[in-house]
Order: C-alpha cells, then sequence, then structure tokens
C-alpha cells in the first residue's frame, strides 16, 4: 500500500504545476553549432519548476556528456503542466533540427487528471512512433498515478509504460522520481518539487538507460 506521506506529497506536487512555457535548451542560450541532440520532452521535472532550467535534469545530463566527451546537446522541452496531449502538439517543434534522441518523460498531469489511459497510451504511442519513425532513438521515462481514481486505473497506468517499452523496444526508466519523491533533502521547500539534488538524482535514474543508446549513436556516426 502506497504511505500516506507519499500520497500527498506526490499528490501536492502534481497539483502545484502551473501552464508556464519553459522549452528552454538545458544549461545557456541556442546553440547554433550543427551538435546533435538529445531532447528532453517533459513537464514541470524536466523543466526544471523552482530551480531553473539550468540546474533541471537535461542540464545534470549534459553536465554529464560533456565530463564524457560525447558530441551531443541536450534540449530541454519541458512545460510545467504539460500532459501527454501536449507533447504531441508540441512534438513536431521538439524535433527540429538534429535530434537523435528522445527522452519521453509525460504522464503525471495525465494521472493526477484523470486522462482515461486509452488517450494516453494513443499519445506517448504517436510521440514514439513519430521518433522512430524519423530513426531517432527513444527513451520512455515511467510515472505512475495517485490511487485517487481507484486502484484499476493506477495498475494499467502502470503497466501502459511497460507494455509501450516491450511493444515498441525502447529502454524504460521505470519511475524516473525513484529516491527523490517523499526525501526531503530531495526536495525544495514547498516539499512539492525537486531541489537541484533531486534533479541530479533523476538524470542518475535516467543516465543507465540513456548511456547505451549515446554511445551507440556515436559508434554508428
Amino acid at each position: 500500500m502506497m504511505p500516506g506521506s507519499f500520497v500527498v506529497t506526490l499528490s501536492a506536487w502534481l497539483s502545484a504545476s502551473a501552464l508556464l512555457p519553459a522549452v528552454l535548451l538545458a544549461g545557456g542560450p541556442p546553440d547554433t553549432s550543427a551538435r546533435p541532440r538529445i531532447v528532453a520532452l517533459g513537464d514541470s521535472l524536466t523543466s526544471g519548476h523552482g530551480i531553473g532550467a539550468a540546474r533541471a535534469y537535461p542540464a545534470v545530463l549534459q553536465e554529464r556528456i560533456d565530463e564524457e566527451g560525447l558530441p551531443f546537446e541536450v534540449v530541454n522541452a519541458g512545460v510545467s503542466g504539460a500532459t501527454s496531449s501536449d507533447g504531441v502538439r508540441r512534438l513536431s517543434a521538439a524535433l527540429q533540427g538534429h535530434v537523435q534522441i528522445l527522452i519521453v518523460a509525460l504522464g503525471a498531469n495525465d494521472g493526477l487528471r484523470g486522462v482515461p489511459v486509452e488517450r494516453l497510451t494513443s499519445n506517448l504511442t504517436r510521440i514514439i512512433t513519430e521518433a522512430q519513425s524519423r530513426n531517432i532513438d527513444v527513451v520512455l521515462c515511467g510515472m505512475d498515478a495517485l490511487p485517487i481514481y481507484g486502484w484499476n486505473y493506477t495498475v494499467a497506468f502502470h503497466q501502459t509504460y511497460r507494455q509501450l517499452a516491450e511493444q515498441f523496444h525502447v529502454p524504460l526508466v521505470p519511475f524516473m522520481l525513484s529516491g527523490v519523491i517523499a526525501n526531503q533533502s530531495m526536495m525544495q521547500r514547498d516539499g512539492i518539487h525537486p531541489n537541484a539534488s533531486g534533479a541530479r538524482q533523476i538524470a542518475e535514474n535516467i543516465w543507465p538507460y540513456l548511456e547505451p543508446l549515446v554511445h551507440h549513436t556515436v559508434g554508428t556516426r
């Protein structure tokens, strides 16, 4: 059973998301070079709500990539409050340029709003298939729904990510907030958004699934 403190914290975090556009390059202004791109398509977890894009997890991933001397530019395509439907609408813009890898980190707000699982599945399917049609590798980040709409909904929501990962043969980050949510040392003062340490942990959660794709892409260039 999900602990009460976890439910309250996650519910508050999700409901606090505002629809504030924040499609920014992680860590600074647009780069006009032809570096291949890794695009992180997501919501407030991606945009860096409360800490800024320069400390959000895409910027941390950029640090790791630069440290390893890899030739990628990480693009932060996160918008606070975004749903999977918003992701579909923004996909064409997000995939502009020399995109090689797409990190899909959407669904938290769908779960909060009780969006039908069928719609979530359809939206994520459209995003993945469009990326793959352009020969763009995908990393899918799993998200869970609170049991406010019943356990059947929560279970079906959770299984959607696993099923899509298996169907489209893409790596799945089981839960991108692992080690962050309900951990006060990883949260901002409001108790609902990850702080800079939390963002670093999110990047650590994603990196093992992203790293093989990065090195494979470099090896085939």
